[in-house]
């Protein structure tokens, strides 16, 4: 079976979209049923994707699209472009890792689509106006036109099916967790940290969802009452938070002691999951959140706000607060809790997770196409 996944997206850094579209092209590299794997990036992705990312197996093959970086451009292509690389390649599968608009039609086999969130319709401040009209219409467009829908938990999955009853019926659907696999990687000091200074941690882009601010709040209180001296690490991609956050950490006068970081290695955020004190996600909603799986699988001490969602993936391994946009000590009570147990437990292994698992689960999908 050949397998065409698209992964061309906007960032010139790692994103968690493509760190799905990897692993899924990794969990099907590893199977017998599947012969050749293409990824499908833009030259401008290129470079991360050989220096962060593990690709060795000889089944996948990168291919570049070289077009303008640009809004316009990348929906072109998905419109016309790609159907012409699938004529010429004549896939088996095609993968789409995330929702883009697509004319089925003018495509020679099954389109299987990943949907991480319904944050169009959850959380439009997270793309303004009228660009979330448009990244509604582009999902919808995409959920009518694909042959199944995977979706990465059972809470993306109700979601989907509360915003698009009709999906129940007229549509294949299936949920597929995303694949946490730090075997293969070897740990690496980011250059940006010192391994003397303690530090906490989070993993999120800026977006208004993923509640960064709190963060920076309850951290503040924390430090201003000498109950911690670690840094804060805030690691992930920019958004439209950015400016809202930079501003926040400048008027608590916090700038020495909280770092921004962005595209690092999956060796670097191996190395920070396994010396950070503690790792914090107080977001709003999430489709799954990766970085809370791989903290869990690395032993790293988690808070996370009490939603559905992380109470699906981190079960009883996680330390809930109740989330309350106006107050900040419900966060910082339990960071101070869990920061006074200095113990770090062992955690045993989630299959739910593992690549093995989530090869077979691929497989039999496409198989019901």
């Amino acid at each position: 079976m050949h397998v065409l996944i698209p992964a061309l997206h906007r960032p010139t850094k790692p994103t968690g979209v493509c760190r799905h579209a990897v692993n899924l092209a990794q969990c099907l590299a590893a199977t017998a049923e599947v012969t050749r794997v293409t990824l499908l990036i833009g030259t401008w992705q290129r470079d991360y994707f050989n220096e962060v990312f593990q690709l060795d197996s000889p089944k996948i093959q990168l291919v570049d699209v070289d077009i303008k970086n640009s809004s316009l451009a990348r929906n072109r292509w998905f419109l016309f472009g790609l159907p012409q690389i699938a004529q010429q390649r004549q896939p088996d599968m095609i993968h789409m890792s995330f929702p883009f608009p697509f004319v089925r039609q003018w495509f020679p086999c099954p389109i299987v689509s990943t949907i991480h969130d319904l944050y169009p319709y959850e959380c439009p401040e997270n793309f303004g106006y009228p660009r979330v009209w448009f990244n509604q219409l582009f999902l919808q467009q995409c959920i009518r036109n694909s042959d199944g829908l995977t979706c990465v938990s059972n809470c993306t999955l109700d979601a989907l099916k509360d915003y698009f009853p009709t999906v129940k019926d007229t549509k294949k659907t299936t949920v597929v967790y995303n694949v946490v696999d730090f075997e293969e990687i070897n740990a690496q000091l980011p250059h940006q940290v010192s391994p003397d200074d303690p530090f906490l941690m989070t993993v999120a882009q800026h977006r208004k969802n993923k509640n960064l601010d709190l963060l920076i709040q309850a951290y503040s209180t924390l430090y201003q009452r000498d109950q911690l001296q670690a840094k804060l690490l805030i690691i992930g991609s920019s958004g439209p938070e950015t400016e809202n956050l930079t501003q926040l950490v400048t008027q608590l006068n916090l700038e020495n002691q909280v770092l921004f970081l962005s595209g690092l290695s999956d060796g670097e955020l191996r190395w920070l999951y396994e010396h950070a004190s503690l790792f914090v996600i107080p977001s709003a909603t999430e489709g799954f959140c990766l970085p809370l799986v791989e903290a869990l699988t690395l032993d790293c001490p988690a808070v996370c706000s009490d939603i559905s969602i992380f109470r699906e993936v981190g079960s009883s391994k996680c330390h809930y607060f109740p989330l309350d946009r106006q107050e900040t000590m419900p966060l910082a009570n339990t960071m101070a809790s869990v920061l006074s147990d200095t113990s770090r437990q062992m955690q045993t292994v989630d299959n739910r997770f593992s690549k093995p698992t989530i090869s077979k689960q691929l497989l039999d999908f496409y198989r019901l196409l």
